[in-house]
C-alpha cells in the first residue's frame, strides 16, 4: 500500500493582540509579504464571532497566519497568551545568506537580547527572535556536512531506533557535530 502525505504546510495559525504590531514585524522586519486579510463573522462554538485573519507568505507558498477578534471576550477565550518556553517555537529553513540578512534586519529594528540569540546546534546554526506576541521564531541554516545525502539516509534509517533507545532509557548523546558521541 502506497501511503501519500501532505505536500507542504499551508499555514500555521495563531491569534495576537495586535494585527498592526504583528505585521510591522513579520513584513517589515522578516520580509514575509501579507498576502490575504480577510475580516470575518461567523457562526462558531455556539456564538457568532468576528475576526480578522491575516496571512505572511513564506518561499515555498505556505504562510503564517494570525487572527484577532473584534470581541475582547472571544479575544481572551481564543487567544490565550503563548508559553514563554524556547521549547515552543516555529522553526523557518533558510540559507545562510538570509541568515545573515535577517539578524541584520532584526538587529536594525532594534530587537535585542534576550529577545534574540544564536544557538550552534552543530548540524545547523539557528537565530531565535521573540515575535511581538512573545511566540519564538528560529531561522535555521542547515550545515552542509550534517545535510549530505549519506547522512541523511543514516539518520532515516537509525530514526526509529535512537527514539526506541531514548525512550528506553539510553539517554546517551548522539549528535556527533556538537558533543562528543
Amino acid at each position: 500500500m502506497t501511503i501519500t502525505r501532505p505536500n507542504r504546510l499551508h499555514h500555521t495559525a495563531y491569534v495576537t493582540k495586535d494585527l498592526e504590531a504583528t505585521r510591522a514585524f513579520y513584513e517589515d522586519v522578516i520580509g514575509l509579504p501579507l498576502i490575504a486579510t480577510y475580516t470575518e463573522m461567523d457562526e462558531l462554538f455556539g456564538k457568532e464571532r468576528t475576526y480578522c485573519h491575516c496571512f505572511f507568505e513564506l518561499a515555498d507558498g505556505s504562510a503564517l497566519a494570525f487572527f484577532q477578534f473584534a470581541d475582547p471576550a472571544d479575544q481572551a477565550e481564543f487567544g490565550p497568551d503563548i508559553p514563554a518556553s524556547p521549547f515552543i517555537h516555529i522553526a523557518l529553513h533558510v540559507d545562510a545568506a538570509t541568515q545573515a540578512d535577517l539578524e541584520a534586519r532584526i538587529a536594525a529594528a532594534g530587537i535585542t537580547e534576550p529577545a534574540t540569540y544564536v544557538l550552534e546546534h552543530g548540524y545547523c546554526r539557528s537565530v531565535y527572535v521573540t515575535d511581538p506576541n512573545g511566540m519564538i521564531l528560529e531561522f535555521t541554516h542547515d550545515t552542509p556536512d550534517a545535510m549530505a545525502p549519506d547522512v541523511d539516509a543514516e539518520r532515516r534509517a537509525s530514526a526509529h531506533a535512537e527514539l526506541a533507545r531514548w525512550l528506553g532509557g539510553d539517554h546517551k548523546n548522539n549528535n556527533p557535530y556538537r558533543h562528543a558521541a
